[in-house]
């Protein structure tokens, strides 16, 4: 019984690395367009969104730019879900080069599961503590400009669907 459970959570944290390594393209393509984030923060977004991942916590992250307190192209949405339907396994990219990103900041936002509401305190608690940084409670920014869902990432069953930020 019990290799039969290490079998299933090595599955589970090998889907969850491939969907991240999907993640980390993009950003890595950000960083390389426009200077940030850097490479110790990306380490920091691929172990967490992992973690959240394989434990069925990442309803949503963000990652991008925020200038007066809104999203502004580049930034990348991931809307997490089990899959349905057909089997969509993209490939990274389609990050648009020269948008001005001046006087705004490199920022994320995640947004968790029902699953993750199902917690107690001390559960999130211990979570938190085991991931490589700490995020704090915040509202939602807005988007200054719209959405474009762009790619969808897809292994074991489960999905990140991408929409990318876009100037008017």
């Amino acid at each position: 019984m019990s290799s039969s459970y290490t079998t299933t959570d090595t599955v589970t944290i090998t889907y969850a690395k491939h969907l991240a390594s999907k993640v980390i393209t993009d950003l890595k393509r950000i960083q390389r367009f426009y200077g940030k984030p850097s490479d110790n923060d990306i380490l920091a977004y691929e172990e967490e969104i992992i973690q959240l991942i394989k434990y069925g916590y990442l309803n949503k992250v963000i990652y991008g730019f925020k200038k007066e307190g809104n999203w502004i192209e580049p930034t990348l949405i991931y809307n997490s879900s089990e899959l349905q339907g057909i089997n969509v396994d993209d490939d990274p990219g389609k990050i648009r080069p020269g948008k001005n990103v001046e006087d705004a900041s490199f920022s994320s936002y995640l947004t968790y599961t029902s699953k993750w509401n199902q917690l107690s305190a001390q559960e999130k608690s211990d979570f938190k503590d085991k991931l490589p940084f700490k995020r704090t409670g915040a509202e939602e920014p807005k988007v200054n400009g719209y959405l474009e869902s762009d790619k969808t990432y897809s292994s074991g069953g489960h999905s990140l669907s991408r929409s990318s930020v876009r100037s008017y």
